[in-house]
């Protein structure tokens, strides 16, 4: 039998390792993790308290070291500090950025992923009584911006679905979004920036052939070659008769100039 007096003062992995020293032979084993009822107890606490009596089947331990990972941080890699603030920037985006420097490290030839800014008349948001947490209404938010691939929001949506339920309608719009963010990334652009009745496309040096074919699609169109942008009039704001484009119609018309920009001549046999 083992007591622990003041339990709520040790760390997650100094209890699972004291809680490790018994039970090892054929007797029962118990251990006792005791705290003061008539102190306060901080959440973090609280949480490790939990988490040692939640996790008490063979081969938890992988468990419990998540847990410690999430209440502590994941520190310095490289050295010594190990309460890094991990919620910055959420421990999803976090891994997924160690992961890519691993990759740079592997491959210092591959090129970084072009991080393209998207500014459209869109209504694309999560509705709060979907998910009511701020935080993890932003880490969603977080998730979907680092997809790079249709799997990769095939998998979110999956995700959301498991956590949070069937995702309401307005999560169309946000997974179109994505996808034309993916694209944008295919081609080189940095922006697609809605200004007044134009849309200004950069960074971008399309052949001459597809300037042309630019040229005729989208009348007035303006190409600056010195910054490698496009000022691309559109129809977001309707015209004498007819209505202001909405959100659909906004990510179709848009999806429709990126395969323009992404056109290229068929060969002649």
């Amino acid at each position: 039998t083992l007591i622990i007096d003041r339990a709520d003062k040790y760390g997650l992995s100094q209890l699972h390792q004291l809680r490790g020293r018994v039970g090892r032979g054929r007797e029962r084993a118990y251990a006792y993790f005791l705290y003061d009822p008539s102190k306060p107890m901080t959440q973090q606490s609280h949480d490790r308290l939990a988490t040692i009596a939640q996790n008490t089947a063979l081969g938890s331990g992988f468990d419990v070291a998540m847990k410690d990972l999430e209440l502590r941080g994941t520190g310095n890699l490289l050295g010594d500090e190990q309460s890094g603030h991990i919620e910055g920037v959420g421990f999803d985006l976090y891994v997924r950025m160690v992961s890519e420097a691993v990759e740079a490290y592997k491959e210092p030839e591959r090129t970084e992923p072009v991080a393209v800014s998207i500014d459209l008349p869109i209504e694309a948001s999560i509705p709060v009584d979907y998910i009511d947490s701020d935080k993890l209404r932003l880490e969603a938010y977080r998730k979907l911006a680092a997809a790079r691939n249709e799997q990769d929001l095939e998998e979110l949506r999956e995700e959301l679905t498991d956590r949070y339920g069937n995702p309401p309608i307005e999560f169309a719009t946000l997974f179109a979004v994505a996808r034309l963010r993916n694209k944008a990334r295919a081609l080189g652009l940095t922006e697609i920036i809605a200004q007044g009745n134009r849309v200004r496309v950069a960074k971008i040096d399309p052949p001459e052939s597809v300037q042309m074919r630019i040229a005729r699609i989208y009348k007035g169109v303006q190409y600056r070659p010195v910054t490698k942008t496009y000022l691309i009039p559109t129809p977001f704001a309707g015209s004498f008769g007819s209505e202001p484009m909405g959100s659909d119609e906004v990510v179709a018309w848009t999806d429709q100039l990126l395969d323009d920009l992404a056109w290229k001549p068929q060969s002649r046999r």
